[in-house]
């Protein structure tokens, strides 16, 4: 409960303007990615995974599908990062480079940002 409280503040602390424009997105948090999800990626230490159309890809002729999915993965976290407020930063800092995939951000353009 304490783990999804943070992910809710994190989402909670983004900037109104920001914020509002999250449409459609499901935020969640998993133990760890399950098969499919671990497929979609390389990544050793897998905190967060954006599944969805990314803003920018989006076209008004598109069919509305089911919400996009931020899911973020507790087990990693926790295993990476000892204290509470080191973890409350991972949480944040993967919260917002997943809403960057959303906002059609890739990981290069997230790595400049400093939310690589």
């Amino acid at each position: 409960r304490e783990f999804e409280r943070i992910v809710d503040d994190a989402v909670k602390s983004l900037p109104e303007p920001f914020r509002g424009k999250i449409e459609n997105v499901s935020i969640r948090v998993s133990e760890s990615p399950n098969k499919r999800q671990s497929t979609r990626t390389r990544e050793p230490s897998l905190y967060g995974l954006y599944e969805g159309v990314p803003r920018t890809e989006r076209s008004v002729d598109d069919l509305p599908l089911g919400p996009d999915r931020i899911t973020i993965f507790k087990r990693a976290i926790e295993r990476d990062h000892k204290t509470r407020a080191d973890m409350v930063r991972c949480i944040q800092e993967t919260v917002l480079h997943e809403l960057g995939h959303y906002f059609g951000l890739d990981d290069a353009q997230l790595d400049e940002l400093g939310l690589g």
